[in-house]
């Protein structure tokens, strides 16, 4: 690695939003999003600028970008690998800042904030060390990548020696996963049915899927009308075939009562999984919901922490971690709770709120480093255009990301 001192010497806040067309992105309870990013540039004394994200649907997204530039107090004046060596310390201390943890803690506006900070390290440290991300993660050494972690909190289910451990254990097989950095990570086409689509567009969207190479698609339900969710989820079945992978996401919508029911009929369609059947702070709710109805639940895109992470694995009624290091504290908490899910044999398939551009190269760490089972990573791919780097789709699977950092430079 290439440890040349670089400084962080200033760092702050752009508000970027971008419309979406035709329905695109709509689902039960956001019907009318704007997929919006609240970044934040970290400037050095070199020609390096680190970049992170976290994203919001629009309205709101100038206040995230007020807390980052209170928040980056805390990283301006430090060089880059020295910061990096016991980054869990400093996160720590973002996380716990006496006067915002109150609005929290850990959660809304203040931890999206941190999320955008810390990917922004991330992505600075891989930039010096002239690597992509996902390559300087699965290079580091299990102590060094313990060390980027904040694990209070988590000293009763995971500790930082058992962490270190839970790593060395998984060594054996490593350089067999790796062969999925030339094989490339499968992905699933989340975009064949948001909620505001026709069932015309909906057909036509998965033939255009199928065509792609795509054996996994998800469909937007939540529905006031059950009967209509119904419809559409027998339609994608039907052309998508009995081999397909079909997800439902109902993005919240349902009640427990309604959730139990509507999921009692959906399971006839055989889905992988039925995504945030109900509010998703809930954990009694969703351990209900396991227990009544014989589906499997993911969630994760709306937990906002390690602690709601911690409480959903332990409950046991969660069967695929939807962590999003956009959402969540960024990649220092999204590797935590990851760590903890591979405790408990929780595969980790993340939401995208990055449109993919982070999670690329941290679920190719996930597989070969903690040794997840390499499923599928969401594909969404209406902001690509956006991204310096966007990532490449190639027969329905991510191709392995080479350039330093991220990959989550926007374009001016």
């Amino acid at each position: 690695m290439n440890n040349k001192s670089i400084v962080i010497k200033k760092a702050w806040a752009k508000d970027r939003r971008f419309e979406l067309k035709d329905g695109a992105g709509s689902d039960a309870v956001h019907t009318t999003p704007i997929y919006a990013y609240a970044v934040c540039i970290l400037e050095t004394d070199s020609a390096l600028e680190g970049s992170g994200l976290a994203f919001t649907l629009g309205q709101g997204n100038e206040i995230v970008c007020s807390a980052i530039n209170h928040l980056v107090k805390h990283i301006e004046g430090k060089e880059i690998n020295e910061l990096m060596s016991d980054f869990g310390t400093v996160y720590k201390e973002m996380a716990d800042d006496p006067n915002f943890r109150w609005l929290g803690p850990h959660k809304g506006i203040v931890q999206l904030a941190l999320a955008a900070i810390v990917n922004a390290c991330y992505d600075l440290w891989a930039k010096s060390t002239r690597l992509p991300l996902w390559k300087l993660l699965i290079d580091l050494s299990p102590e060094a990548l313990v060390n980027t972690l904040d694990f209070s909190y988590y000293e009763e289910v995971l500790t930082k020696r058992e962490a270190v451990s839970l790593l060395n254990d998984q060594k054996e097989g490593l350089e067999a996963r790796q062969s999925i950095i030339h094989s490339g990570y499968p992905g699933y086409d989340t975009s064949i049915g948001w909620f505001n689509y026709d069932d015309q567009k909906i057909s036509d969207n998965i033939l255009k899927a199928m065509d792609n190479g795509f054996t996994a698609m998800k469909l937007k339900v939540g529905s006031k009308d059950p009967e209509r969710d119904i419809r559409r989820a027998e339609l994608v079945r039907k052309i998508a075939g009995d081999g397909a992978t079909i997800m439902f996401d109902a993005n919240q919508q349902w009640n427990l009562p309604q959730a139990i029911s509507i999921c009692e009929k959906l399971i006839e369609l055989n889905p992988y999984w039925i995504e945030e059947p109900t509010h998703p702070d809930d954990v009694q709710a969703h351990v209900t919901i396991a227990k009544q109805v014989d589906v499997k639940l993911a969630l994760g895109e709306h937990v906002p922490n390690k602690i709601m992470f911690k409480n959903f694995i332990q409950s046991g009624c969660l069967s695929f971690n939807q962590v999003d290091a956009v959402r969540v504290g960024g990649v220092s908490e999204f590797i935590l709770i990851s760590l903890l899910s591979r405790k408990y044999g929780i595969p980790v398939v993340p939401h995208v709120g990055d449109m993919g551009q982070i999670h690329q190269h941290l679920v190719l760490f996930n597989h070969i480093t903690v040794g997840h089972p390499a499923l599928l990573l969401e594909h969404i791919p209406h902001l690509q255009e956006y991204f310096k780097f966007p990532v490449q789709i190639k027969d329905a699977k991510y191709t392995t990301p080479q350039e330093p950092g991220m990959s989550s430079d926007l374009l001016d």
